[in-house]
């Protein structure tokens, strides 16, 4: 009876964690997508050892530590990280206004009027004094396919509780030249500018900083060693 329950329960767990995991909609969603994958591993694990099937058993026993881990990655270590930044941005906001880094991917990006105009995929920062030169903001497509990336000057944008404000509206955004998506710009130019003639603030990096490739992504940020 168990075995017959795992030999359903192991590839459904599966495939909806990898769906989690893979859409990468938060740590939240993401650490539970490991508490299925977990799911998934114990019941691969009973249908190897019903059945003979030593490789089967093994791998997955292997699968099961690596997703136990994730588990505290995400729900443990990450959950602390996120409270703890949580509550930096609840303290300050009577004073200067913060912001965790980490929570730009996959936040919404609204017009004025609060019309949803694309998601956030990035954020290039500058080594010289730690500003976001520009947020990159993905518009239209499906998953990924299809999508065009914008680079916006943060000072065009403010950070509500829920979404990021622009100050352009979707029609605006679609109008501007798109990003290269495998060359972002070293900085925001007038020499790019929108293709319906539309007014963008834009802020460059100086050329020192191009020269040494000093701009970062956000996601680098994390985990980098600090001497």
């Amino acid at each position: 009876m168990l075995t017959d329950a795992a030999q359903y329960i192991a590839p459904g767990a599966t495939m909806i964690a990898a769906m989690m995991t893979a859409a990468n909609l938060g740590s939240r969603i993401t650490g539970w997508g490991f508490v299925v994958f977990t799911v998934g591993a114990i019941g691969w694990v009973i249908v190897g050892l019903a059945t003979g099937q030593h490789n089967l058993m093994l791998s997955n026993g292997f699968l099961l530590i690596v997703d136990l881990v994730g588990v505290w990655r995400w729900l443990g270590l990450r959950a602390r990280y996120d409270k703890g930044a949580e509550a930096a941005a609840q303290d300050s906001a009577v004073r200067t206004r913060l912001f965790q880094l980490s929570r730009v991917e996959g936040r919404p990006v609204t017009s004025p009027d609060g019309a949803p105009i694309g998601r956030a995929v990035d954020a290039m920062l500058s080594c010289d004094d730690g500003r976001i030169v520009y947020l990159v903001v993905s518009e239209g497509g499906l998953a990924g396919a299809g999508e065009r990336l914008h680079a916006l000057g943060w000072r065009d944008l403010e950070v509500e509780e829920e979404a990021i404000v622009s100050h352009v509206d979707a029609n605006a955004l679609a109008g501007r030249t798109p990003l290269d998506p495998t060359h972002w710009p070293a900085g925001l130019r007038a020499a790019d500018p929108p293709r319906n003639g539309a007014l963008f603030t834009l802020y460059c990096i100086d050329e020192v900083s191009m020269e040494e490739e000093c701009e970062c992504g956000i996601e680098h940020i994390e985990g980098f060693g600090v001497a």
